[in-house]
């Protein structure tokens, strides 16, 4: 995704995940390697944010490049893939991508990350929790965390 920051596509968000990754973790060793734990560092990071004060206007592109990330998660280990939402999706989700898993439900990780933001962190917006309960991915991944 370029600086525009303005309706990213599918086909943008792998790209934009893994530079996040790489400036998040260019001074220090977060373990974002996306995995189904490092889900768990996300709900570090955003409870952090928020016990920090920080403004939700300004860390939009923080909670972005998270969303992304997560999204990216479940891209490689539940056999998701990035999709553009459809004009009801978007207004229903309030983001213009998502993904979606291989028994055709749809996710918003985006809102999740935005959720874990605002809603005050508890367990029920935990990402974490979001992928151990996830619904539409694959029986084999069930508790691996």
């Amino acid at each position: 995704m370029s600086e525009r920051d303005v309706r990213p596509y599918a086909s943008e968000m792998r790209a934009y995940a893994a530079a996040f990754v790489a400036r998040a973790t260019a001074r220090s060793r977060l373990p974002l390697d996306y995995s189904e734990r490092s889900l768990r560092v996300v709900d570090f990071l955003i409870d952090g944010m928020r016990k920090g004060g920080s403004d939700p206007g300004r860390a939009q592109r923080v909670f972005f490049g998270l969303g992304a990330y997560v999204g990216e998660v479940l891209v490689r280990r539940a056999g998701a893939v990035w999709v553009d939402f459809d004009a009801d999706q978007q207004a229903y989700f309030g983001q213009p991508v998502g993904i979606r898993m291989p028994d055709g439900r749809v996710w918003n990780p985006l809102g999740k990350v935005l959720n874990r933001f605002e809603v005050g962190g508890g367990p029920e917006e935990s990402l974490q929790t979001f992928w151990l309960t996830l619904h539409g991915r694959p029986r084999r991944d069930l508790g691996r965390l």
